[in-house]
């Protein structure tokens, strides 16, 4: 494995120092995209109700107002007042897959990175933290609290989760879960390589994003999109431990492995989309923290510019 990033915790090193870099990294490069205290990653409604008015094509149909629309014939919704203090959770998967990685550092390391991006980024004063942390032999959930010192021990947790030597993580029955955690509305992220079927996490993160922000994170190698010629290439299941040998040097092997790849990315994306939940998508070969900046700035732009619509109207 290639040397990490400097930003990218590395696998040799210790958990101290890992939330140190990570927490120097996003104070000196992505703190200050946020404007307020309490808005979290991207800006997003509250739950306490405030004014009626209108509805306009691409409202959310969640918050029609159906009383005054009955009154008036006419479909209404009610505008909330942003809360005060946001709820953040994030929900990590640490399977067997995600110990893999051939460029800059594992996909471990950069769902850490991921978790604690998020973290570092809705530390405001009254704002809570909580985190689920799947395994395949099960969840570990550390409850939503305030305080720095609350997440640095959260994120401890995660940079010292032991590895899974086998087996899978039930993606749907974590989302599920994370839903009973996360009882107030708020900002959640599902942090994963999506490698399950899509039919299986698919309904549970439909869910979530009715009743939260969602933003699931997909953490994605480049060997799992295509491969190199490398001749007879030895690969192990990781979550059945069995071994197989691909013959890489072949050219139509290669060109049906980047299309069933290709195909496998594209659905898991439109399966994201249709679910309601935005999509960050972040590789092991690309610089993590440029693709969170990016991410944040293009989201926060489309809000904007979606009220910036609607107050013209």
């Amino acid at each position: 494995m290639a040397s990490p990033m400097p930003s990218t915790p590395a696998v040799h090193t210790g958990p101290d120092e890992v939330l140190r870099r990570l927490d120097l990294a996003v104070a000196h490069k992505i703190d200050g995209l946020l404007h307020g205290e309490y808005q979290g990653l991207v800006p997003g409604h509250g739950s306490e109700l405030g004014e009626t008015r209108a509805y306009h094509p691409g409202d959310d149909v969640r918050r029609i107002d159906w009383n005054v629309t009955a009154r008036t014939l006419s479909p209404y919704v009610r505008d909330t007042i942003a809360d005060r203090e946001l709820e953040t959770w994030t929900l990590v998967d640490m399977g067997p897959s995600m110990d893999f990685g051939t460029a800059l550092c594992e996909k471990r390391d950069l769902a850490v990175s991921a978790a604690a991006a998020i973290g570092f980024l809705t530390a405001r004063t009254g704002n809570r933290y909580g985190t689920l942390i799947a395994r395949p032999e099960g969840i570990e959930a550390v409850p939503a609290r305030g305080g720095r010192a609350h997440l640095m021990a959260s994120l401890h947790r995660l940079v010292t989760s032991p590895r899974a030597e086998s087996g899978t993580v039930d993606l749907g029955a974590a989302i599920d879960r994370l839903g009973l955690y996360a009882r107030r509305r708020g900002l959640v992220a599902v942090v994963s390589d999506f490698l399950a079927d899509p039919d299986t996490w698919a309904q549970p993160l439909r869910r979530l994003s009715t009743r939260h922000t969602t933003i699931a994170v997909e953490v994605i190698d480049p060997r799992e999109l295509s491969l190199s010629d490398v001749g007879l290439l030895t690969v192990v299941d990781p979550a059945s431990g069995r071994t197989r040998e691909v013959p890489t040097a072949s050219r139509k092997l290669r060109a049906r492995y980047e299309e069933a790849a290709a195909e496998q990315r594209a659905a898991t994306a439109a399966t994201i989309t249709a679910a309601g939940a935005d999509h960050l998508v972040l590789r092991t070969d690309r610089d993590w923290l440029m693709d969170v900046v990016r991410f944040v700035v293009d989201r926060r732009a489309r809000v904007h510019a979606r009220r910036a619509g609607m107050g013209a109207r």
